[in-house]
């Protein structure tokens, strides 16, 4: 059951992840969720950081597709900035919001990767869909009042899977893996 929990692999930042990188490991595209994994929870627009990552990615053929639980709204104004698809109201860690992604882009699920800053519901998530798992530190270490329940489940959990898997490190790159 604790595996569910377990991401891919355990990354810094989404924009330490190459195209170079995902190539290495099969994956054609990546899903990621918005708040605090590509840009600050409480920033409206893209960053320059997310714009230029996002640049890389398109420039090497690799779609990227926004999966957050939040609404449409908050979603479209980063997703038209970026120029990026995207699935509001995921529902994460429910498997819908994973299956429109993979349909949309036509890749099947073990060629995808879902990159995110929760256990709970990025993770789970992809796991429970058949998807490779990138957790990334949160960009903020402040977070909206609705995800404050999910950081201290998940501090209870992080801590359960390194003490069944001490050898879990963060990395720097999709070239460390989560474990040894």
């Amino acid at each position: 059951m604790l595996n569910y929990f377990k991401p891919t692999w355990m990354v810094e930042s989404i924009y330490s992840i190459t195209p170079e990188q995902l190539r290495k490991n099969n994956i054609q595209a990546v899903l990621t969720d918005l708040d605090n994994t590509l840009i600050a929870w409480n920033h409206p627009e893209a960053t320059e950081e997310s714009i230029l990552w996002i640049e890389r990615m398109k420039e090497a053929g690799i779609p990227v597709i926004i999966l957050s639980n939040n609404k449409g709204d908050r979603i479209q104004k980063v997703a038209e900035i970026l120029d990026l698809d995207y699935v509001p109201r995921s529902l994460k860690p429910s498997r819908r919001a994973f299956r429109k992604a993979e349909k949309k882009l036509g890749i099947p699920a073990e060629n995808l990767v879902m990159v995110g800053d929760q256990i709970l519901t990025d993770i789970l998530g992809s796991n429970r869909h058949g998807v490779r798992s990138i957790l990334v530190k949160p960009i903020l270490n402040s977070d909206a009042w609705n995800t404050k329940l999910n950081r201290f489940i998940e501090l209870k959990v992080m801590n359960a899977l390194i003490k069944s898997d001490p050898d879990m490190k963060w990395g720097e790159s999709l070239d460390e893996p989560v474990s040894k």
